[in-house]
């Protein structure tokens, strides 16, 4: 099955290499490690059409590594090169930085669909850990500062009567293309831009399975009860800091209740109006590197016949209490 957006990082992580603090110096200081640069959640980034992320290396690199607060060895290449990330959102401008005085800095979800699949994974990968690491600035447990340890994987409260370790967080959260026949079920949220309608999605809760998120979600947004959800594939999202777990279910019947304050409107479209679809203010679809997008682009080529071949997704069984 092919990888979703900003999954399939081809670097190398290592956990041993990361607790490894006499090599990881050697890392930060190697001439032929590079850096990647964020500034406040976005990238440096060149290309124009075909955007790229920006990499420093040698003095530049090591300058770089130096002036961060916030930074993280990313991972290995196969010979041994390592990547770094570094975060310099607490300078006014990155300009300040001496490197990078002439650099545009771009959000993720401006380039993301036109860069690389492999420069989005790692530019993804980067992107999460230094907004875990922004906002883990102090101990949650005694309010101590906190410090990088193991290559920027886990802030160590820095007060030797606590010295707890914090990891990085991920939110999981379902999303579900809904059908019934030939229509699929897509709403709307305020915040969104002009026309789009995507797929429903929702965090899971504690004591919950992922099939059960599913089955709630859907209900509490649009009254659609569901048969047993299918597991599609994941996607990391880290806008700011979520897996999205991607699923496929089949409605009950075509009625609806929407809870209007969860979404704008909901309803059902039909496999060939999709396909037709303007793609304009008045309606579009979801951006083409979100799974939301991926799960309603297999399931109309499923119409033309393309989806044929055998798909590793598995059913997994919803109790009837949770349905």
């Amino acid at each position: 099955m092919l990888a979703n957006h900003y999954s399939g990082m081809p670097l190398m992580r290592d956990d041993s290499l990361r607790r490894d603090d006499a090599a990881v110096a050697r890392l930060r200081a190697d001439p032929r490690s590079r850096v990647l640069a964020l500034w406040r959640g976005r990238h440096q980034v060149e290309g124009g059409d075909a955007p790229a992320p920006v990499w420093h290396c040698g003095a530049d690199g090591r300058r770089l590594l130096e002036e961060a607060e916030c930074w993280a060895l990313l991972g290995t290449a196969r010979d041994g090169a390592a990547s770094f990330a570094v975060d310099l959102s607490h300078l006014d401008s990155p300009a300040e930085a001496a490197p990078l005085r002439a650099a545009e800095f771009i959000d993720l979800r401006a380039v993301g669909p036109l860069a690389g699949r492999a420069d989005g994974a790692v530019m993804a990968y980067a992107r999460g850990l230094m907004y875990w690491q922004r906002r883990c600035r102090f101990c949650g447990l005694c309010g101590g500062a906190c410090i990088v340890a193991q290559a920027g994987h886990v802030r160590r409260c820095a007060n030797p009567e606590c010295a707890a370790d914090h990891f990085p967080r991920t939110d999981p959260a379902v999303i579900v293309l809904v059908t019934f026949g030939d229509r699929c079920l897509l709403g709307r949220q305020k915040h969104w831009r002009p026309g789009m309608r995507s797929t429903l999605a929702g965090f899971v809760e504690p004591g919950e399975s992922l099939e059960e998120a599913v089955v709630r979600e859907v209900r509490e947004e649009s009254g659609a009860v569901l048969r047993d959800p299918i597991y599609h594939s994941s996607q990391p999202w880290p806008f700011p800091a979520s897996l999205m777990l991607g699923f496929r279910a089949e409605a009950e019947s075509l009625a609806l209740d929407v809870d209007r304050r969860e979404l704008d409107d909901a309803g059902w479209y039909a496999r060939d109006w999709l396909r037709a679809s303007p793609e304009n203010d008045g309606f579009r679809l979801p951006r083409r590197d979100s799974i939301a997008r991926r799960l309603i682009d297999d399931w109309l080529a499923e119409g033309d016949g393309e989806s044929g071949r055998e798909s590793p997704i598995r059913r997994r069984p919803v109790s009837e209490t949770s349905a």
